[in-house]
């Protein structure tokens, strides 16, 4: 491995180069542990220093830069020698470091000039004042230390080297200073934000103001679009300069280091890997897309980009990858269901692979799928189950990976009652028959409710195959409950051939112990989604979708389909409370571009076209809750922000609704309006009662409303509704990253971590807090060093007040409990599910089994990951030479990481 590093150059503190030496690093621990060992641990501990030095290399090559500093170097030399717990040689490194740097500062140089390598191949001089300048013209209104930054930046530079690595210095600079104090994430943004107009615009861009080059890309950027044949031509059909006098450069500032990064790696258009869009114009494009069909298009393109560049709102991950290109499928979610023939199975793995090639998140029934061992009248075999058939959609995940932009993602449920369940619950095992495992695929379980009374009841509970009781797949409530037991009584009369009788309790710890060990398969409830579905009366929901938000009926006819886009919570608190007429216009022009992406989007296959255009479903959801609850000041754990979680959620389901109704007003109804619950005015927390009445007991949930749904109910009674479906709280994962809040319902995972997703390593820094620790003279050096200490948690921290140790709360350190009853209360108001993440610390049998049970028994939907605490470790930029550089930070789960790639197929 050390000489995959030998083109690798180490820049001096003079600006002049070396070949990198791995011996030196080697020999310099080994002294270090002498020093604290003794002589005598010479031997054994040059071995040792020999794998530091290794880890030390792979850090290194795992940035892939073509140079690094002499001090970046020590600091990972500290980094791991922390993170192996040997504190006392680390210290001795670090005083030894300290020691050499004294000894340095009266004949270090700090405004020597480099020679650079210009864009036009000349060489030009570069001084630690032009880095310096450069910083400064983009630190405005930031509190941050431009000074710092630009030697931090001549730390990354030598002789010889490319304007490219400048501009890369600078950025890293900032970068490498963001847990110092967040402030350096928004500088970092800008300075990405300028080198991005230049390779948009050229040369050009230098005589230009910031509003000038954000619109000058915004027209460039259309153009080149649809010259280069990404853009549909009829975006060239709005009036261009209109609509870039609407842009707003200074909404660039908004931006953090992640947002930024990730829509430069992912999403902003390029040819031949030149970006030719930046991110006002990109988010004009999206709008511009969305207003196609409009009757005053640049108007309603204005308005819609008002929403998107201000973070309010922010659309799906397809549609911000497709919106106005010329295959604009801007659908973020599919619901299947497979039948149980090898036509349509196979039929079923082709519009996996058409639908996943576009970005749109999978969710599969295979319940109907007979069972191992069931007999074939075809051929007078066996089958071989479900599972063979699970492993070959697994494997088309992998390969269609969403048009070669993001991981292909899919989930299968299977109901609890199917003859594979055990198989099935054993899929993201690593031991065992290979081929009968799927590790790339999501799995869930779709529970009756009569399951869950009979764990309740510690009564037995049958497995049948689905060949042999086809009507199960069909049927909920106390329907299923009574052809589920006739079936039980054939059983035991022997006129069922293929069954197995098990006690309910152990196949629920089954369940129990490989979602904790595996994180999979996912707790889900049929007979809740069914029950409360307002288009019961079309069909059955018979799966939910990728994240477990989405609750839309399928069959052999129909392939469900939603679009999803997010309100941003935290920008809509005004007055220590909901600002619910900024909310009310949000929503009411959310819901517009949801329904507008029904009619406008691109169908890979007919039976999702179908489907959609029949009942025309939304998903309206939020992110920022957590970024809200800071802003009240209210800790995640609180009866306060319970009452919160119902009120925004209230809130925000009465808007939608209302606004699904004045669409339907000015669009008219979907089609299957007639005889849903809508049309019945049964409204979704109207619901709650019948769900109640077909278990045959209490929902342990109660809210009252604050808002006037009576009216409500005689708008929709007079006007209809336009989507069956309004809301649905999906994940956000990547459009979180990019408006720079928490995720969905999320707590906050740490006040200090590392974000890893594609677009690389982000340290994240909780803002608020930070703020908070300034203004009680409490944030400086040994406060960063115990935040890292101690993995971002500020309990063991003794500085910290109670207050901020109760507000910042990290997400292992939240009742588990809480997060279940914030959840129910919102799954009152919402028509369709919610995706919610489970953390859990110290996890035990008991635990998973009264969360579970509390979720059932409170009414929810759908639940998501089980995020358990590991022992896993993320490697922090560093703050200065001999600070404490070894974090310890938390992952959830064996299979979820802290930015699940998965996650992010929603949203």
């Amino acid at each position: 491995m050390k000489n995959d590093i030998l083109n690798v150059a180490v820049v001096k503190r003079d600006g002049n180069t070396v070949a990198f030496n791995a011996a030196k690093i080697t020999t310099a621990i080994t002294k270090a542990f002498i020093e604290v060992k003794g002589k005598d641990a010479a031997s054994a501990m040059h071995h040792y220093a020999s794998s530091v030095t290794d880890e030390v290399v792979k850090s290194i090559l795992r940035r892939g830069h073509a140079s690094i500093g002499i001090e970046d170097i020590q600091d990972l030399v500290e980094l791991h020698l922390m993170r192996s717990e040997h504190f006392d040689v680390a210290r001795a490194y670090i005083v030894f470091r300290s020691q050499q740097a004294n000894r340095r500062v009266p004949s270090e140089p700090q405004d020597h000039a480099l020679s650079v390598v210009g864009d036009d191949g000349n060489i030009v001089t570069v001084d630690i004042k032009q880095l310096a300048e450069r910083i400064r013209a983009h630190a405005q209104g930031l509190e941050v230390d431009v000074d710092a930054a630009a030697r931090q930046a001549l730390r990354d530079l030598y002789n010889g080297c490319s304007m490219a690595d400048v501009r890369k210095a600078l950025h890293g600079a900032a970068r490498t200073l963001i847990e110092v104090d967040p402030a350096y994430s928004k500088l970092a943004a800008r300075l990405v934000i300028a080198d991005l107009h230049a390779e948009v615009l050229g040369d050009a861009v230098h005589q230009m103001s910031d509003d000038e080059a954000s619109a000058a890309a915004f027209v460039s950027g259309i153009r080149a679009g649809v010259e280069a044949e990404l853009l549909d031509p009829q975006m060239l059909q709005f009036d261009l300069d209109q609509l870039a006098s609407a842009i707003r450069a200074e909404r660039n500032a908004q931006f953090e280091l992640l947002g930024i990064q990730t829509l430069y790696d992912r999403y902003l258009l390029h040819v031949q890997k030149r970006r030719i869009e930046a991110p006002q114009g990109f988010f004009m494009r999206i709008a511009m897309g969305l207003a196609l069909r409009e009757v005053d298009r640049e108007a309603k393109a204005i308005e819609f980009y008002n929403l998107l560049s201000s973070f309010d709102f922010m659309t799906s991950t397809p549609t911000l990858f497709n919106s106005g290109t010329l295959r604009p499928q801007l659908s973020s979610c599919f619901l299947t269901t497979i039948p149980d023939d090898l036509a349509g199975i196979y039929e079923g793995i082709k519009e996996n692979a058409l639908l996943s090639k576009f970005a749109g998140g999978l969710g599969n029934d295979w319940t109907r799928v007979r069972a191992l061992r069931s007999h074939i009248k075809g051929t007078n075999g066996e089958s071989q189950g479900v599972v063979p058939f699970l492993k070959v959609a697994n494997d088309t995940a992998v390969a269609v990976n969403q048009g070669g932009r993001r991981q292909g993602a899919v989930c299968g449920y299977l109901e609890t009652w199917h003859l594979d369940i055990e198989e099935f619950l054993e899929l993201r095992k690593n031991t065992g028959d290979d081929r009968r495992r799927t590790h790339d695929m999501n799995t869930a379980n779709w529970i009756p409710d009569l399951f869950m009374k009979r764990v309740i009841e510690q009564g037995n509970w049958t497995l049948f195959t689905p060949s042999e009781c086809p009507d199960l797949h069909e049927l909920y409530g106390r329907a299923f409950e009574k052809a589920y037991v006739a079936y039980e009584a054939k059983a035991a009369q022997g006129q069922v051939a293929n069954f197995k009788v098990i006690p309910a309790e152990v196949l629920w710890r089954k369940m129990l112990t490989m979602l904790f060990e595996t994180g999979h398969p996912w707790i889900t409830f049929k007979d809740s989604c069914n029950v409360r579905s307002p288009q019961q009366h079309a069909g059955v929901v018979h799966s939910s979708n990728l994240c477990t938000e989405i609750t839309l009926n399928t069959s052999d006819g129909e392939i469900a389909v939603c679009n999803l886009g997010s309100v941003n919570l935290a920008r809509h608190i005004k007055g220590g409370g909901l600002d619910l007429e900024k909310l009310q216009a949000t929503v009411k022009t959310a819901m517009r571009m949801l329904d507008n992406v029904i009619d406008i989007n691109l169908y890979t296959v007919k039976k999702a076209r179908d489907s959609n255009l029949r009942h025309r479903p939304v998903g309206l959801g939020v992110m920022g809750y957590q970024d809200a609850l800071f802003e009240l000041r209210l800790p995640f754990d609180s009866e306060e922000a319970v009452q919160f979680a119902n009120a925004s959620a209230e809130a925000l389901c009465f808007y939608a609704y209302s606004a699904s109704a004045d669409l339907a007003r000015e669009r008219g109804v979907y089609s299957t309006f007639k005889g849903s619950l809508w049309d019945r005015g049964v409204l979704p927390q109207d619901s709650l009662a019948i769900l109640a009445e077909e278990r045959g007991r209490s929902i342990a949930v109660s809210v009252s409303p604050s808002m006037d749904w009576d009216a409500l109910r005689s708008k929709i009674a007079t006007h209809g509704m336009r989507n069956s479906n309004c809301v649905a709280i999906a994940p956000t994962a990547t459009i979180a990253n990019i408006v720079g809040v928490d995720a969905s319902i999320e707590p906050k995972f740490g006040n200090l971590a590392v974000k890893s997703n594609l677009a690389g390593e982000f340290t994240i820094v909780n803002r608020q807090l930070v703020a908070d620790l300034k203004a009680r003279g409490l944030w400086d050096a040994a406060m960063l060093v115990e935040l890292k200490h101690f993995d971002g948690s500020v309990q063991p921290i003794d500085r910290v007040p109670a207050d901020l140790k109760a507000l910042y709360k990290t997400a292992f350190e939240i009742d588990t409990l809480k997060l279940i009853e914030a959840a129910a209360v919102r799954q009152v108001w919402i028509d369709q599910a919610q995706s919610l993440n489970i953390y859990m610390k110290g996890a035990s049998g008991r635990k998973l089994h009264e969360t579970y049970m509390a979720a059932w028994d409170k009414g929810l939907k759908t639940t998501y990951y089980l995020r358990t605490t590991s022992a896993s470790q993320a490697e922090k930029a560093t703050v200065d030479a001999g600070a404490l550089n070894a974090v310890r930070t938390q992952e959830a789960g064996k299979a979820c990481r802290i930015d699940d790639p998965t996650c992010e197929a929603c949203q």
